[in-house]
């Protein structure tokens, strides 16, 4: 069994665990098509060791530079930058910044890259404003790489370990670069915050806007909502997005993400989502909450704040299922019970994972009641055929391949194979929405799982 098939096992088993009894349903997990490379923010901290420049990661604990760094997991174009960079500052003789001692010019590199557009921010973190052949250093190293779209000189005299100052210089490019998600464009500048993985970051915003189940007339409140990716995201589902979020950097570039987009229906307020949650309480202004958190999770403040805005659903996005463990039996003790749960593997190689949950007010399976809103076009009817579900399908091939597919991959299959859908079943809800071909590797186990139902021959 490879590895990383290991990996999900074990991520699924730990989620499966804690969220047991508070969850009812935990799908598979999703995982990455290709768990490698997939870090689009690469960070080398500068030493000398034996007379000679290293770049890389610290040992976990210490201050002692991993010379190269990498694990597998940082881009590779990214990691090659740095390892230039560092063959320059060898020709030009420039000095290496020293912890210890104060002294020293060049003291990290911050490489980050747009996996969507191919573009490449490179950040030079230095201790002085006077850069002694910069002109040169900047014309050598986009001579090495042109897929350089843009150099930011970072100057930072402080002496702790925050990786950049509070100044910076743009010397190549426009000081920033364009990546999209679902099809949405998003600035990234040095000190942007960004999803890691966009892929996976796809796939996970994909879930929550799944379970969000959002129509055209909903309100939407994005709670923790950061630089806005997931409301931004979400905006051409529903009505209007209200982003809150207290950092006002993240506000900003929040705000020229939006513009960005066109996104009208968007925007976002500079507040504490608790306050502002209490003090429109009264409103019912929102009839969904997504909240992403850090991962110390939510508080018991935020989540009575929530209850008394009283939406019909609440999509939490976790990066610790430990906290969001302990964060739905307070949901559930304000009337909220989780109805589904998925985990998404955003960080192959590590021990996160990330979780989506689908709560929603009004269940009380332990008494026997349940309400549930369901449309006819979001029902598995296959079964009523006497076919497979769809659900059977999917947990067949993930149980024999450990491929994740979806009703959409199901649906060209069964197309393709003369298996007739009614009319729009699993079809885009536009015109404009996106129909990723189903690949072949996906094909193949669907095709399988067909033939072991007895559906083809």
């Amino acid at each position: 069994m490879p590895d990383y098939e290991k990996e999900l096992i074990l991520k699924q088993e730990r989620v499966g665990q804690l969220l047991s009894g508070l969850v009812p349903v935990v799908e598979p997990i999703i995982g990455a098509d290709d768990p490698y490379h997939y870090r689009n923010k690469v960070h080398a901290a500068l030493g000398i060791e034996r007379g000679r420049i290293v770049a890389g990661t610290y040992e976990p604990g210490t201050h002692k530079i991993i010379d190269g760094g990498g694990n597998g997991l940082e881009n590779e174009t990214a990691v090659e930058v740095i390892n230039d960079i560092v063959k320059i500052a060898t020709k030009y003789h420039m000095s290496i910044y020293n912890e210890k001692t104060g002294q020293g010019f060049l003291r990290r590199i911050l490489v980050r890259t747009a996996d969507a557009t191919g573009q490449m921010l490179v950040v030079v973190v230095v201790t002085d404003h006077m850069f002694p052949g910069k002109k040169n250093f900047v014309k050598t190293l986009v001579g090495k790489h042109p897929e350089i779209t843009s150099i930011v000189i970072n100057i930072n005299k402080r002496t702790d370990s925050m990786i950049l100052g509070d100044k910076s210089e743009v010397c190549y490019g426009p000081g920033f670069i364009t990546d999209e998600l679902l099809g949405k464009k998003f600035t990234i500048s040095a000190e942007s915050f960004y999803q890691i993985n966009r892929k996976q970051a796809e796939k996970l915003y994909s879930k929550a806007i799944e379970y969000a189940a959002l129509s055209k007339s909903n309100r939407v409140l994005d709670a923790y909502c950061g630089t806005g990716t997931i409301g931004i995201c979400m905006s051409d589902h529903c009505s209007s997005v209200t982003g809150v979020e207290l950092n006002p950097k993240a506000v900003s570039d929040a705000g020229h993400n939006i513009r960005k987009n066109n996104a009208t229906n968007v925007k976002v307020i500079k507040a504490d989502a608790t306050k502002y949650m209490n003090e429109n309480a009264a409103s019912g202004m929102f009839d969904v909450v997504v909240l992403d958190p850090p991962r110390e999770g939510t508080t018991p403040e935020f989540i009575k704040a929530c209850a008394k805005i009283s939406p019909s659903r609440i999509v939490y996005v976790s990066c610790n299922p430990e906290t969001l463990a302990r964060d739905l039996k307070l949901f559930a003790g304000e009337g909220y019970k989780a109805v589904n749960a998925c985990p998404v593997d955003m960080f192959s190689g590590t021990e996160h994972v990330e979780t989506v949950v689908l709560l929603s007010k009004g269940i009380d399976i332990s008494a026997g009641k349940l309400r549930v809103e369901i449309s006819v076009e979001d029902m598995d009817l296959s079964a009523a055929h006497g076919n497979a579900s769809y659900n059977k399908i999917k947990k067949h091939v993930y149980e024999k391949t450990g491929l994740q597919v979806s009703n959409l991959n199901i649906a060209q299959i069964k197309r393709k194979y003369g298996i007739i859908e009614r009319e729009n079943y699993n079809l885009p809800k536009s015109e404009n929405s996106k129909q990723p071909n189903c690949t072949p590797e996906k094909e193949k186990a669907i095709v399988a799982a067909l033939q072991y139902f007895k559906m083809i021959g």
